[in-house]
């Protein structure tokens, strides 16, 4: 953050290119120089697969989640898939007892 504003986000990818662009070395760069200066962000009433979908259109990791201009957190794609997977656990127990209930049909004699 700079003066209110989001100025950029610096990952572990970030880290990992200048070391590779610098010969294994990050020299005496600073974080501005190697941080993502353009992130995309999210909000916290995007939805959970809007935001997968980006994530993986992007190949980001992780998403700056904004309330207008006040940062309020860093969402990651573990938090997405736990996310997901917890979601389709619900669906799958649901699923599961609507199967167990379902009524049988008495034969006609």
């Amino acid at each position: 953050m700079e003066y209110g504003d989001l100025s950029g986000i610096l990952t572990f990818r970030e880290v990992i290119r200048a070391i590779h662009a610098n010969n294994g070395s990050l020299g005496n760069g600073t974080v501005r120089k190697y941080m993502d200066d353009h992130p995309l962000t999210v909000t916290p009433d995007t939805e959970v697969n809007e935001v997968r979908r980006m994530m993986l259109e992007k190949h980001s990791r992780y998403l700056p989640v904004m309330n207008a201009k006040t940062l309020l957190g860093i969402i990651s794609f573990y938090d997405v898939a736990r996310a997901v997977l917890e979601a389709q656990s619900f669906e799958n127990k649901m699923l599961k007892a609507y199967i167990r209930d379902w009524p049988v049909e008495q034969q006609e004699e």
